[in-house]
Order: structure tokens, then C-alpha cells, then sequence
């Protein structure tokens, strides 16, 4: 049964979905239904919880990709989604897809970072002062004496009335840019241009040999030594047919990320301060800068091949004219396994990330699997490896997917929605971009949910879970969060912070947290009643006019 209706607080481009949730003549898809109200009474908080523990215990360690935890973990959500009475969506009938990953990992007493001054050479100290990217492709890589240019935030839009690349010749050079992108942007596009992958794609394509970043000393995502620890547990790429790693450009010779001990080292001598710089940058000034020092990197790199495989799972529909297109759902289960210890403590549980996105995902099926007929499209739930490497599984499937891609009408991504306090208002990333901001309007109408802006647009959470994979190929999707309305006097905001500095990517995300299991089963429901409106209208979602995502996406 839903929810009673609490005040709304709907953004302009979603207040349509009421009235006109398409431009289907059908009209809205009818929510106030039986079959909806037993598909919503289905989704049950204490199997939220169940899941969440089982995922989340000392026994499988962290679930990182290649382990017997992760293992464990696949094989326990397989087992869930087969006693729904799903069918087996991955490879050749299983439930399986098999995603072949080579990890890749610093040998840290046999690389370096040294940075040349006129009156000498300083060797910087490694996890202090930097930390480097493994390369993917090569044991070893050296870039020896190479000119700096600082490129601001290493971004290069035109179309927003930036580009800090505009006056630099990087050809042959290291570029070194902060974190982030310009406040300026809207919360989705500053997302996009933060990412390390868009910005070394634009430093390549200009000549780069290697990439430096570091963060300003205010940015919220600044924990050094939780990065540092992170780092030494390598990188991951999937791995194609012929076994070359879906990452790594021959041209970089390099990566590292600084210390601002680092950063200041680089900067001496140069026409501008550091602490200028990072003011400049943060204001929304483009610039670049030729350092005054130079860089010399080695950086060596252990291998290693591993095993993983996605979960799939499906619910045929019944229009037999729509039952071969999908609308689809995606939780990682992979976590970072054990790690570096921090207080006693060395398993990385990963309990909000991501087995609270886990169990709403198996929540949402079981709703899916609960309807007495099942929506007109066919439904198909991912439970996906190594997220936390690069979104790798996920991007695996929509590039090798076990359907026809052009049938993956729709993408529903649940990681960390945040289970603090109860679902007062969502923030759903994407909703603006397509069609699919009708559908989630109307369900969280129907809820009683209020929507609001991205609260935390600094996080650019947009580019950072499993449903940017699906973007990236030209399919519509969803990242629905929970806002920060408490309905008490708790201070959401002030909460989300705690979390993200105290336990995020730690030890300390476990189950000894105060989580709102009713709020997950809120976030089952919203995303489930999304996606059944979704199947049911005669049209597929599309990308809005003009709209950002969809000229840069949508061609594919």
C-alpha cells in the first residue's frame, strides 16, 4: 500500500509526470491497482536487513572481486533471485556472466617520484608526499625530466564557457590539474568533467605523456591517507577477447596522485603561487601554467589475472511486442576485501557500500516477481563485481551484453542511498536528461516523496556508480538517493558528512550502524514503481532535446 501524501517539492522539468508520464494516448500508468498495492507490500525491510547482514559479515571478508567472499556473496544473491522464480540472464542459460579482470598493482620499493629545481633534486617520500597509478599494460614506465604544465581542473568545455586548456601546449609534458571541476557547472556536467577518465582522455588527445592531480585543501574528498590506503590494493580493468585490458593508453607513462606537500614542491618557482592557483581554479578562472621545476616518475607494476563473473537474472514480460526490450537494475556487491588496518580492524564490510544497494535490488525483484502479470517490457536485475575499480562489471555487461543492447531501454543504479533516516525526499541524478524524470515524478507522487537538487554537488556523485556505465553507452538512467529531510530534528546534511568522513571506504562501514531498514524498503519501492511505469508505457524513455548527456551519449 503507498505511503500517505506529504508535501511536495518538484522540480519544473518533473512537475508533468501526474498528468502526462508519456506521450503514449494511453495516458499515465495506473499506480492505485491491487497488483501494485501487494507488489509494494511484498518489499519487506527485515529481508533488507537479512541481506544486509549476511553480505556484510566478518565471514566473507570484504567481498573483494576474485575472492572467495565475493564468491560467496554472488552465489547467495543467484540463490535469492532463483527463488523468486526468475529466469537465468547470463551466458549461454546460467545466471552467470564471466567478467576476466587483471589486476594491476604498484611495487612500491622499485618506483618514484622526484621533482627537479634549479638548486637540486628532492625525491619525494611515497604515501606521504604521493601515491601512483599501476599501468595496466607495462611492468615499467619512466618519464625522466619532463616539463609541468598546471592546467587548473584539467577541463576543457567550450560549450560551458570553459577551457583551461585553451593557451597550453602540453605536447610531450605532464599536466598536473585539482580534482574536481568548476561550481559553475550544473551538478551533472561538473560530475562529468570531474572524472579522472574524462580528464586523462583530454590530456591525451593534446599530447600529455602523464598525469599529476591533487585535491585543494578544502575539497570535502580529501582523506589522504584513506586514498593512500585504497591505492595499495591496485587497480582492475576487464579484459577483452584477446586479453588486452579494457584501460591504459601507451602514451601515458605515468600517473600520481600528490600530497599538497608534493604540489608545493612542483610549484616552487612558478610566476603564480600554488595557493593562487587552487583560488583561481575555485573561482571558475581558466588558466595554465609552465612550472619552473620538472618530474621524473618510474612507476612498476605487479600483474595478476582474476576471476569474476555478474549475477544476471530476469522477468519476462507479457507484451509480446515489448518482451524483448528491458528495464533494468544494477547493485555492485564487490567491496575492497581486506585491507589496510585501521584501529584493529582490517575487513572492508562494506555494508552501505554496497550490500544496502544489494539487498534493495533483490527487494525490488521479489516486488517485480510479486505482480499476479508482469509488466509489458521484461525486467532484467544485475548483481555486478568491481564497481569500486572503475565500474568494470557493469561496463563489462553493457559492452558484451547477454541481450541485444539496443533493447537496454532503461538503467536503474542502487549503491549507498543513504539508510540513516527515514525517505522524506529523493534526489534522483539524471532525471533531468530524459523522459525517465516524468516517470520517477509520478512515483514519487504516489509516495508521498518529495524531490529536490543535488545537495552535495561536490561529490559529483553522478559519474560514480554503475548506471554511468550505461549512460556512457547511449542508455537513459537513474541514480535515485535519499535527500537530507530527516522528519526529526537530525541534521541530514551533517549526517551524509559524518558518514562519507568517518566510515566511507573504511573498516568501519559495518553493521554496527544505526541503519533505517524501512527507508531501503522505501528506496525498493520508489525504484520499483519507476521502472514498472517504465515497462508498461508504450514508448521507451528517450533523451530530452538538446540535453547535455544525450548529444554526448545518446549517438550511441
Amino acid at each position: 500500500m503507498h505511503h500517505s501524501i506529504r508535501a511536495l517539492s518538484l522540480p519544473a522539468v518533473l512537475v508533468l509526470a501526474a498528468s502526462a508520464c508519456s506521450d503514449s494516448s494511453q495516458g499515465p500508468v495506473p499506480l492505485d491497482t491491487p497488483d501494485i498495492d501487494v507488489a509494494l507490500a511484498s518489499v519487506e525491510p527485515a529481508m533488507i536487513e537479512y541481506h544486509m547482514n549476511v553480505l556484510a559479515d566478518d565471514s566473507l571478508e570484504g567481498r573483494a572481486p576474485g575472492t572467495d567472499g565475493y564468491a560467496s556473496s554472488a552465489v547467495y544473491a543467484e540463490e535469492q533471485l532463483r527463488a523468486l522464480g526468475l529466469q537465468p540472464a547470463g551466458v549461454g542459460g546460467s545466471w552467470r556472466q564471466d567478467v576476466p579482470l587483471r589486476q594491476s598493482t604498484v611495487v612500491e620499493d622499485e618506483s618514484s617520484l622526484s621533482v627537479w629545481t634549479p638548486i637540486g633534486t628532492e625525491t619525494m617520500t611515497y604515501d606521504i608526499d604521493f601515491y601512483l597509478g599501476a599501468d595496466p599494460l607495462r611492468e615499467r614506465v619512466e618519464i625522466e625530466l619532463a616539463e609541468v604544465v598546471f592546467v587548473g581542473f584539467g577541463v576543457s568545455a567550450p560549450d560551458l564557457g570553459y577551457d583551461d586548456y585553451a593557451d597550453a601546449d602540453v605536447d610531450g609534458k605532464v599536466v598536473m590539474f585539482l580534482n574536481g571541476a568548476p561550481a559553475s557547472f550544473p551538478s551533472n556536467e561538473r560530475a562529468y568533467y570531474s572524472s579522472g577518465a574524462t580528464k586523462t582522455t583530454e590530456a591525451i588527445a593534446r599530447g600529455a605523456i602523464g598525469t599529476m592531480t591533487f585535491w585543494a585543501p578544502d575539497d570535502p574528498r580529501l582523506r589522504w591517507d584513506v586514498n593512500a590506503a585504497r591505492s595499495k590494493r591496485g587497480s582492475f580493468a576487464w579484459l577483452d577477447g584477446d586479453g588486452a585490458p579494457n584501460r591504459g593508453n601507451t602514451q601515458v607513462m605515468g600517473s600520481a596522485s600528490l600530497n599538497h606537500s608534493a604540489a608545493e614542491s612542483l610549484f616552487q618557482g612558478a610566476y603564480v603561487p600554488l595557493a593562487d592557483a587552487i583560488a583561481a581554479a575555485q573561482a571558475g578562472t581558466p588558466q595554465s601554467v609552465l612550472l619552473a621545476t620538472r618530474v621524473s616518475i618510474t612507476t612498476t607494476t605487479a600483474h595478476r589475472d582474476v576471476d569474476s563473473w555478474n549475477v544476471l537474472a530476469k522477468l519476462e514480460g507479457s507484451d509480446p511486442n515489448l518482451r524483448d526490450e528491458y528495464v533494468t537494475y544494477v547493485a555492485h556487491v564487490d567491496h575492497f576485501g581486506v585491507g589496510v588496518e585501521v584501529n584493529g580492524d582490517d575487513v572492508y564490510n562494506g555494508a552501505h557500500d554496497n550490500a544496502s544497494g544489494t539487498a534493495i535490488v533483490l527487494e525490488i525483484a521479489r516486488a517485480f516477481a510479486s505482480l499476479p502479470e508482469p509488466p509489458r517490457r521484461s525486467v532484467l536485475f544485475m548483481i555486478v563485481t568491481a564497481e569500486e575499480w572503475g565500474l568494470l562489471g557493469s561496463d563489462y555487461f553493457v559492452q558484451n551484453p547477454t541481450v541485444a543492447q539496443s533493447n537496454l531501454v532503461a538503467n536503474f543504479s542502487l549503491d549507498m542511498p543513504f539508510l540513516f533516516h527515514p525517505l522524506r525526499d529523493i534526489v534522483p541524478y539524471g532525471a533531468e536528461h530524459s523522459t525517465m524524470g516524468a516517470s520517477v515524478g509520478q512515483a514519487a507522487e504516489h509516495m508521498g516523496l518529495a524531490i529536490g537538487p543535488d545537495p552535495i554537488p561536490e561529490q559529483v556523485l553522478f559519474i560514480r556508480s554503475d548506471h554511468f556505465s550505461f549512460i556512457r553507452q547511449g542508455i537513459p538512467a537513474l541514480f535515485i538517493k535519499s535527500g537530507f529531510e530527516t522528519g526529526d530534528d537530525r541534521d541530514g546534511g551533517a549526517m551524509n558528512t559524518a558518514f562519507r568522513q568517518e566510515r566511507y571506504h573504511t573498516p568501519f562501514d559495518d553493521m554496527s550502524q544505526d541503519f533505517d531498514f524501512e527507508a531501503g524498503a522505501d528506496h525498493a519501492r520508489v525504484n520499483f514503481l519507476t521502472g514498472y511505469i517504465i515497462a508498461q508505457e508504450e514508448d521507451r524513455p528517450a533523451w530530452n532535446e538538446g540535453d547535455f548527456f544525450g548529444g554526448l551519449f545518446g549517438g550511441n
